[in-house]
């Protein structure tokens, strides 16, 4: 099978997560305790929310989502996918604060990042 534009952001994404200290899981396989920040790849979402990429547990409680996008991709864009995700996270799971409060947009090269702890949440650029 062919790798994809996103697969190749996904595997940039997966570099820098790993670089920050992340743990990267797939969901088959997750234990969101294994680590102090666990990724979960390709997580499903309450029904009529989707897939998140990425999400992201600290401490054992969901905390945010990664939205991958390819390489060229305008990140504005997909803020309101992350926003989507950041809502449907399925109710079973640990999470202090519903929407997730953290949402990143990538390419692998570029990120985006909103936090909704902001008063004037809005997304920016970030170096990882």
């Amino acid at each position: 099978m062919p790798i994809t534009p996103e697969d190749l952001a996904r595997q940039n994404i997966d570099q820098l997560l790993t670089a920050a200290g992340w743990m990267i899981q797939d969901r088959g396989a997750a234990n969101i305790t294994a680590g102090r920040g666990v990724a979960i790849r390709e997580f499903p979402m309450k029904k009529g929310h989707g897939e998140a990429d990425y999400l992201l547990f600290v401490d054992g409680v969901a905390a945010g989502v990664i939205e991958a996008k390819r390489e060229g991709e305008t990140l504005t864009g997909v803020e309101i996918q992350t926003q989507k995700y950041s809502e449907g996270v399925p109710d079973q799971l640990p999470c202090p604060r519903r929407p997730l409060p953290f949402l990143y947009q990538s390419t692998g090269v570029e990120t985006r990042f909103t936090s909704l702890l902001d008063p004037d949440a809005r997304s920016r650029q970030v170096f990882a």
